[in-house]
């Protein structure tokens, strides 16, 4: 059974009154009865950025068209199941309330387990700046999941640095450098990089192929800011 149909029988499951709290110990519930394969770590991965994603749109008070389309280019949705997603969604986006104890939820899933949180995180991020605003609420709801995630400060200043304004970027921030670094270990620190976010990487560690944008994007500010360090230190 797909990560779709897996989450539609779960909200089917659902009675109206329910909210997200209880389509999440249902999540839990099945994502044990799974194991500790590659369904397990996808329909966690993706429940986890559906939910999020719907409360970080709410979390500026509005959930504009502009933060939906983004969803949605985040995910290929498959021809049918659009409707079961964007039940989900709007389950999530009641309202803000409740979302640190989902986060805790999530953590707790991928235990020791960093990469795929981060890339969650990174997930968010684009939602929040899909309407060309970040809003103060917006960033203190990112920093309170990356907190409940365990995300190290650096990691997440990497994510934010990702999302900036091109201007504002600092590219040895999106590639967690040192600028001590010689030009022949940060080119290795690169390269490297670019192995671990490869799509293929990605889906390895609980990323589903219908989300492998994250992917794209995080290559692209990879890329960039590889780009700005080769003109600012002449390897051009």
């Amino acid at each position: 059974m797909s990560i779709w149909s897996q989450i539609g029988s779960l909200i089917e499951d659902l009675r109206q009154s329910e909210a997200i709290s209880q389509f999440v110990e249902k999540v839990a519930t099945t994502v044990r009865g799974l194991g500790s394969g590659i369904d397990r770590k996808q329909l966690t991965f993706t429940v986890a950025v559906i939910a999020l994603s719907a409360k970080m749109a709410k979390a500026d008070g509005v959930v504009t068209q502009d933060e939906i389309n983004a969803f949605q280019t985040l995910f290929s949705i498959p021809e049918g199941e659009e409707r079961n997603v964007q039940r989900m969604f709007n389950l999530a986006k009641q309202d803000v309330a409740g979302y640190e104890a989902y986060a805790k939820q999530i953590a707790a899933l991928y235990e020791d387990d960093m990469e795929p949180l981060a890339d969650i995180l990174d997930g968010l991020f684009m939602i929040a700046g899909a309407d060309g605003v970040m809003h103060n609420r917006e960033m203190l709801y990112l920093e309170h999941v990356a907190e409940i995630f365990g995300i190290p400060e650096r990691c997440f200043e990497r994510i934010k640095m990702s999302h900036v304004k091109p201007d504002e970027q600092d590219p040895y921030t999106i590639l967690e450098a040192e600028r001590s670094m010689s030009d022949k270990e940060i080119k290795s620190h690169y390269r490297k990089l670019v192995r671990e976010n490869h799509p293929d990487r990605l889906i390895a560690r609980g990323v589903p192929e219908e989300f492998v944008r994250i992917s794209t994007e995080k290559l692209a500010a990879i890329n960039n800011a590889w780009s700005m360090i080769e003109i600012e230190r002449g390897l051009r």
